[in-house]
């Protein structure tokens, strides 16, 4: 029974972990592209430009998924309390969020806000352990105290007197704060369908943000920008949200969040290849920094014995050894329904995802 267990632990964190490095891929190339569209569009109509990207993207792959026999599989419906956490998601994530990042774009380079957005790994681990109760271990600590550190060098400003906080840097680092509490937001709906959730959120942060940036005198970009913005939405917003719920679904908030610290050497890649910006001695330093806090969560094993409690919800699963339910015949393949899990005491190898959310 363990050695089926762990085996299954090891095969959902590899899924976890493929998950959360494709979301730092397409969320990685989101603040050089949109440095580049800031030439053309402003802030807050690139904002509301990147989540209706997102939503119509979404909404295509949903439409091919449904025509595709490989898409039986049955992802689990909102209802009740999702729809105030997707709320408080929304405008978290989905309005505050980007429209502080795009104004810190227009006052940072975007090598070095693409490092400071590393911060937000830092504030969601401090969120899932204060206030949402995940269990985060030593390893994790350490790996969201380097990150710190590493954030801390890019204040530092040569021949003006040392560290100084900079309007730009503020406001990245505003926006790492509210993407943090949308990712423990979005934690508590990891179960449910992650296309239905990306999708809504995609819509109405889109339609909220469009509805800012008219009302304060902006208008349609030209066709090449506003075709730019849609394509690097569907991306860096869309693709990337989903893939970032269906880690969380298989590791938890604070190690998703720090696997997912990936995206910020992307970033400072393609800066410096696309937009020409220099390797200085900052970014070399934080970069080695944040390389240590990835390399300390990938080192992570947490393993003793546990108790399930008794617990009766509904998210997308097949029969394995956490999901062996009478009465179902031989059904093998992906389905949701709601089920129950009896109490049960074991021990392996496990991170917080949906079965393994208990105290220590």
């Amino acid at each position: 029974m363990a050695q089926t267990l762990d085996h299954e632990h090891r095969a959902s964190k590899r899924g976890g972990l493929a998950a959360a490095l494709g979301a730092a891929f397409f969320f990685g190339i989101s603040a050089p592209f949109s440095k580049l569209l800031l030439g053309s569009v402003t802030p807050l109509m690139l904002a509301g430009l990147l989540y209706l990207g997102s939503f119509a993207g979404l909404t295509l792959v949903s439409m091919l998924r449904r025509g595709s026999s490989s898409a039986s599989s049955r992802e689990a419906s909102l209802r009740g309390r999702d729809y105030f956490y997707l709320a408080g998601s929304i405008l978290a994530g989905g309005v505050a969020a980007p429209l502080f990042l795009l104004f810190g774009l227009d006052a940072t380079e975007a090598s070095a806000a693409s490092l400071l957005l590393n911060m937000e790994g830092v504030l969601t681990v401090l969120l899932a352990a204060l206030i949402f109760r995940e269990h985060v271990g030593r390893n994790i600590w350490a790996s969201a105290a380097v990150m710190l550190a590493a954030g801390s060098v890019l204040t530092y400003a040569p021949g003006s007197g040392g560290w100084q906080v900079r309007h730009g840097s503020l406001l990245v680092l505003a926006s790492a704060l509210m993407w943090a509490i949308d990712n423990n937001l979005t934690r508590e709906l990891s179960h449910r369908d992650p296309y239905v959730i990306s999708r809504l959120k995609g819509l109405a942060a889109g339609v909220a943000n469009l509805a800012i940036a008219f009302a304060a005198g902006a208008t349609l970009p030209p066709l090449p920008s506003l075709a730019g913005s849609l394509i690097l939405g569907a991306l860096s917003y869309g693709a990337s949200l989903v893939l970032f719920i269906y880690a969380l679904r298989n590791l938890g908030t604070s190690r998703t969040s720090t696997y997912f610290g990936a995206a910020p050497f992307i970033g400072v890649a393609v800066s410096i290849t696309l937009l020409g910006e220099r390797m200085t001695p900052q970014i070399i330093a934080a970069s080695v920094l944040m390389l240590t806090g990835l390399w300390l969560i990938l080192k992570e094993h947490h393993d003793h014995e546990h108790t399930h409690a008794g617990l009766c919800h509904d998210h997308a699963h097949t029969h394995d050894a956490h999901h062996g339910h009478a009465g179902e015949g031989d059904s093998t393949g992906p389905h949701s329904h709601m089920h129950t899990h009896a109490e049960l005491t074991h021990s392996h190898a496990h991170v917080p995802d949906l079965h393994h959310f208990h105290r220590h």
